[in-house]
C-alpha cells in the first residue's frame, strides 16, 4: 500500500488536495484508538456473565456437588425416590442445562472474538500511524543533515559528547 492509501485507512478523512505536511499534522491530531466500546444489551451482558460463571471452578464444584447429592438422595430412598436409578429426570435436567448453556457460551465467545478483531485492527492502525510519522521524521532529519555543514556537525557532536562525559 502507498502512504496515501494507508492514511485513508487510518484516519478515514478525504485529503486529496492536502500537502504532505498537512496530512502529517492531521495524522498527529487524530487519535486512532477507540476508547469506548459499543454498548451491550442486557441479554448480551447476561450471556457473558453466565458464560463466565459456567466456566468457573465455583460452577464446576457446585454442579458436581449437586449431582452427587442428587444421586445419593435417590439411592438412599431406593424405590420411594423421586428419580430412581437410571436417573431419567437427572438426564433430562442435564440435557436442558447443556441446551441452554451451549448457545449462551457461543454467543459470548463470538462477541469476544469481535472485540479482539476490533482491538487488533485498532493496534494495526496505531502501528501504521507510528510508522508513517517515523518515516516523515526520518525524511526531515535527512533534509536537515543535508543542509548542515559536516564539519560543523562533527564539532557539535564532539561538544555534546564532551558534555556527556563531564556529567558521568
Amino acid at each position: 500500500m502507498q502512504d496515501r492509501e494507508l492514511l485513508d485507512y487510518i484516519i478515514n478523512t478525504p485529503h486529496n488536495n492536502m500537502t504532505n505536511e498537512e496530512i502529517i499534522h492531521l495524522l498527529l491530531e487524530n487519535t486512532v484508538s477507540k476508547k469506548g466500546e459499543e454498548q451491550e444489551t442486557f441479554a448480551q451482558r447476561a450471556a457473558d456473565k453466565m458464560a463466565a460463571f459456567a466456566g468457573s471452578w465455583t460452577f464446576i464444584l457446585t454442579f458436581t456437588a449437586v449431582l452427587i447429592g442428587w444421586i445419593c438422595v435417590n439411592l438412599w430412598f431406593g424405590t420411594r425416590a423421586f428419580d430412581p436409578y437410571p436417573f431419567i429426570l437427572l438426564n433430562l435436567v442435564l440435557s436442558c442445562v447443556a441446551a441452554v448453556q451451549a448457545p449462551l457460551i457461543m454467543m459470548s465467545q463470538q462477541r469476544q472474538e469481535q472485540k479482539d478483531r476490533n482491538r487488533n485492527e485498532n493496534d494495526y492502525k496505531v502501528n501504521l500511524k507510528s510508522e508513517i510519522i517515523l518515516k516523515d521524521l526520518h525524511k526531515k532529519l535527512d533534509r536537515i543533515l543535508a543542509l548542515v555543514d559536516m564539519e560543523e556537525f562533527n564539532r557539535l557532536h564532539e561538544n555534546v559528547e564532551n558534555r556527556i562525559n563531564k556529567t558521568e
